[in-house]
């Protein structure tokens, strides 16, 4: 719903009920992952995209009925559909779909939602996907502390604690997916399916040292959706005006502010300084705190330096492998635009656990490695 709610708020704004499909589930190579969505307008406009083209007049079709009063709908396409390729799935994947109603009547909670998502403040909104017809569609709003929406009064309450508590889970991790349920929150039960979406601050990304390399890494780091944070203990290079592409530029010695920071499993941590007054005191706190990655930049020759320096001060061998030095994957980067492009791959690859080999010489699905993560 993400990439959807400036218009999905205009139209909630203006009274109009609007039919939203939503992306639930994805099994090999389906175009688009679980939470995309797309709109059908009271005017019969669309926006959004749920498969990049391959399904969208078939949802356009479900989502108007849906919006005109006819009930929720679950919606599968695939290659074991046999009009699958009639409605344009040629990818080869299976995507489910779950259409629904959302306006002022429908969904009085979607306002509150939205400004949270706008604000960074954690939120997720489960909603009942495939039950019987008295629960589906319903939904239920989670924040840390206190939970909303029509399922509280339509479900029953140990199903509501029980999705409550999963649904922080996956908030906390910034995941969203599929949930199964018994009527009374059974956890290996699957009368229920419930969609959780979560809606948790943009994950940071912290580049020390600021350098030319370090504004194109900030860019493109701003451009995959993290919130960027330059930090430098020098005043004349760590400005605004040099990292306009920055969500905050810090002055401040690299370790004493990751010290003083709040970062989680999702925070990428960039080095550029390859100077050991720097990055020797910042590695030995970061390569030992929980982080999804932690690259420097320098030469090999640096890099052995560096290590072993960090040897001498006590981190182990684990410790040290966590370190992606030389930053970045091997595609002949030269220039600073593409060394960031380098490191966003090196990053990208880090998180869903791609090889970086090129596409062409590997077989199996080009998304298998995704289909992996968010069938966990």
């Amino acid at each position: 719903m993400r990439d959807v709610l400036d218009q999905l708020q205009d139209w909630w704004a203006q009274g109009a009920e609007v039919g939203l499909a939503t992306v639930v589930s994805t099994w090999s190579s389906a175009p688009r992952q679980p939470g995309a969505s797309m709109l059908v307008g009271p005017d019969g406009s669309a926006a959004g995209s749920v498969s990049g083209g391959c399904v969208e007049g078939a949802v356009y079709e479900l989502a108007t009925e849906v919006r005109d009063g006819g009930e929720p709908v679950l919606q599968r396409y695939g290659v074991s559909d046999s009009d699958a390729f009639a409605v344009g799935l040629t990818c080869g994947g299976i995507i489910d779909i779950f259409l629904e109603r959302v306006g002022p009547a429908s969904f009085p909670e979607f306002g509150e939602v939205a400004e949270d998502i706008r604000a960074g403040r954690p939120v997720a909104v489960a909603t009942v996907i495939e039950a019987s017809a008295d629960l589906l569609g319903r939904r239920l709003v989670i924040r840390p502390g206190a939970v909303s929406g029509d399922l509280v009064t339509d479900g029953s309450q140990r199903l509501v604690d029980a999705l409550r508590d999963d649904a922080l889970g996956l908030l906390a991790q910034g995941r969203t997916g599929v949930l199964h349920y018994g009527h009374d929150g059974e956890r290996r039960v699957d009368d229920i399916a419930v969609f959780v979406a979560s809606y948790a601050p943009r994950p940071r990304m912290i580049v020390f040292g600021a350098i030319d390399f370090a504004s194109a890494v900030a860019r493109i780091g701003s451009f995959l959706g993290y919130r960027v944070t330059v930090c430098d203990a020098r005043p004349i290079f760590a400005t605004r005006r040099r990292f306009p592409d920055a969500d905050e530029v810090i002055v401040e010695w690299p370790h004493r502010y990751l010290a003083s920071t709040e970062v989680d499993e999702r925070t990428v941590v960039c080095l550029l300084t390859h100077d050991p007054k720097f990055d020797v005191p910042l590695l030995e706190l970061a390569l030992r705190m929980p982080l999804a990655y932690i690259g420097a930049m320098g030469s090999r020759r640096t890099n052995d330096d560096r290590l072993q320096r960090l040897r001498e001060l006590g981190l182990t061998e684990t410790e040290l492998a966590r370190l992606r030095a030389p930053i970045g994957l091997d595609i002949g980067a030269r220039t600073p635009e593409e060394t960031a492009v380098s490191v966003a791959a090196e990053i990208i690859a880090a998180r869903w656990g791609g090889s970086g080999q090129p596409l062409r010489s590997a077989d199996g699905p080009i998304h298998a490695a995704l289909a992996k993560e968010l069938a966990r």
